[in-house]
């Protein structure tokens, strides 16, 4: 089976530091079950390739096996040689390894910087078909070619079989397409060669961590990749449902106020907020509005309020807190001509989705100051150019502003879930590289109270595009 990734990033050659093998070595590495190959068919400054192929010891899986413990003309009647399979995340955790934790000590940038590249499977078993493969890979931002082989050349009647070639493409770390793989490569095989425990389901949430809660395959994930153990499944998407929720869309007693909601109470701050992205999407002309981060529904019910809305749209990463706004906007309970105007779906901010495409409009209200950092780069691509609504409507605290408030600790961020907090010339840096990047125009507006040293509370960026 063969693995190869390549770069077309200058100078291309620096593939080989971030997978820490020389360019002009052919290595071998034994493995429990064969051998790692590991060598780079081409270098050059402007393309460069590095392969892992393996060879597996077809008689030594077998070797010493009880007959009785599985079907005997399966262990001589088999793909397990030639296919990508679990013997190949084994394989990229060995021999790959420095690569896919992220290490780098000659060339350290090289690890966090997004660089182009390509991995192709010469051969991937795809039980489940086309759909299914693009379904794991295209939501993480991939660009996916697959071709299908026939069962046998020889018999063309025969139909189609169920291997690929695949190649998937985006610009990306390394360590992020290795750490894909080496979870989703597993997804495919019904028959892993090793004993899928407790240690496995560590794996799994390991190298989910950042990626997998949002997945929107996420459950088939872990059910396929933990060899469809229920209660290793069910502790997974227990632990991967709790990694997802904030900390404020658990209202199961009934509402609560949100910390920075009890500061900004006597000003009435979260209806100026409201009230400001409402307006701004109604001179905008909207008519098909999706609410990125709807939380418990705020925004989606006064949009609802407001006919010109023809098509709200609320989307969050919590299932939890998808549950409450549908309780909050009695959505069992709605004329079926008012039900027609509203959906709510489960979905990630990090992750190109194209139910989020062809809107008129987004609302991104008090959001990404819940994304990691790093994060902000993948967020970036799957609104402005995946999604690519005509306005985006973006608010975020204004970092600045919190000295106003007495009861806010000196240093502190307004809610225990920030990762994050602006101030207006951070805000505007950042929102000014979005806007060139991506082709729009964008304005900011303040929102509530101005105070004359700290400007106001809440900073509003409205993002426009002209074609």
């Amino acid at each position: 089976m063969l693995l190869s990734v390549t770069t077309t990033r200058r100078p291309a050659a620096d593939l080989g530091y971030l997978l820490h093998k020389h360019p002009a070595r052919f290595q071998s590495f034994d493995l429990s079950f064969g051998q790692a190959h590991a060598y780079f068919p081409e270098v050059a400054d402007d393309r460069c390739t590095g392969c892992l192929l393996l060879d597996v010891d077809a008689v030594g899986l077998i070797r010493g096996r009880n007959p009785d413990q599985d079907f005997l003309l399966a262990q001589y009647v088999n793909d397990r040689p030639y296919v990508a399979s679990s013997f190949l995340s084994v394989a990229i955790a060995q021999v790959w390894g420095s690569a896919l934790q992220g290490r780098c000590n000659d060339r350290p940038e090289l690890v966090t910087t997004p660089i182009p590249l390509e991995a192709r499977l010469d051969v991937l078993p795809v039980r489940g078909g086309e759909t299914f493969l693009r379904a794991l890979f295209e939501p993480l931002g991939y660009v996916v070619e697959a071709v299908r082989h026939p069962l046998d050349e020889r018999f063309p009647d025969w139909g189609d079989g169920p291997y690929f070639s695949v190649t998937v493409r985006q610009t990306i770390t390394l360590s992020a397409l290795l750490t894909h793989l080496y979870v989703l490569v597993p997804v495919f095989d019904a028959r892993k060669h090793y004993y899928v425990g407790e240690d496995e389901l560590e794996k799994l949430l390991a190298k989910g961590a950042g990626w997998l809660a949002g997945h929107p395959a996420r459950d088939e994930i872990a059910r396929r990749y933990l060899g469809n153990r229920p209660s290793l499944y069910r502790l997974a998407l227990s632990r991967l449902v709790q990694d997802e929720e904030p900390a404020e869309a658990d209202d199961e007693a009934g509402p609560k106020d949100k910390p920075e909601e009890v500061l900004e109470r006597p000003i009435s701050l979260n209806e100026q907020r409201l009230g400001a992205v409402l307006a701004v999407l109604r001179a905008a002309g909207a008519r098909r509005v999706i609410d990125l981060g709807c939380g418990e529904g705020k925004l989606v019910r006064e949009l609802l309020k407001d006919r010109p809305f023809e098509e709200v749209v609320g989307v969050d990463v919590s299932v939890r807190a998808l549950e409450v706004a549908s309780r909050r906007l009695k959505l069992d309970r709605l004329p079926d001509r008012e039900a027609g105007r509203v959906k709510l779906l489960h979905g990630s901010l990090m992750y190109r989705d194209r139910r989020f495409e062809g809107f008129d409009a987004a609302a991104v209200v008090e959001v990404v100051e819940h994304l990691d950092p790093p994060r902000l780069a993948a967020f970036e691509r799957v609104v402005w150019e995946f999604a690519r609504p005509r306005a985006v409507v973006l608010t975020t605290p204004n970092r600045e502003y919190n000295a106003v408030w007495e009861t806010l600790p000196a240093g502190k961020f307004r809610h225990a879930d920030h990762r994050f907090e602006w101030t207006r010339a951070e805000f505007r840096d950042w929102a000014a590289g979005v806007a060139g990047r991506s082709g729009y125009a964008v304005r900011f507006v303040p929102v509530g109270p101005e105070h004359p040293e700290f400007g106001p509370p809440t900073q509003m960026a409205v993002f426009e595009r002209s074609g």
